[in-house]
């Protein structure tokens, strides 16, 4: 059976996606380390010790193919594919073959711009229709892919 597996260190959606998941009958399972756990009704919690990609190491090794990850980490939803999962992100971007080498790519290019002293813009503040649109880019993907 699809589940949707939520990496939870900062994700602003844990709670739209328990709810489009409790929608659809899935399971949902939260990912997080000991220095951001959480735990919500609906949703088995995963917690797990805090070192770096610790939690993506986890999440991947439970993805079976076909399932959902919610994740803004472009490293994670390039693993995600690689294993048939779907990974989506917290403003309902879905990561597919098409994209995933241009976002990393522009991962890395930023990087070096802030290893060389440069500075990137920060993401913009959420609004209200960015929750919006990822619960209506969610359930769009549930619906495409089937609960199997």
């Amino acid at each position: 059976m699809v589940k949707v597996l939520i990496d939870a260190d900062g994700c602003p959606v844990v709670d739209q996606t328990i709810a489009a998941a409790r929608k659809y009958k899935m399971d949902v399972i939260l990912l997080c380390d000991t220095s951001h756990e959480m735990y919500r009704e609906g949703a088995e919690t995963v917690t797990v010790s805090k070192g770096p990609d610790a939690v993506d190491f986890v999440l991947v090794n439970r993805v079976k193919k076909g399932d959902i990850v919610v994740t803004q980490d472009y490293g994670l939803a390039a693993m995600v594919l690689a294993k048939q999962g779907y990974p989506i992100d917290q403003n309902g971007r879905l990561y597919s073959e098409e994209n995933i080498d241009q976002l990393l790519h522009g991962r890395h290019i930023a990087k070096k711009i802030r290893q060389g002293g440069g500075r990137m813009k920060g993401p913009k503040k959420r609004k209200p229709e960015d929750n919006e649109k990822f619960t209506m880019n969610l359930e769009g993907l549930i619906e495409k892919i089937g609960t199997r």
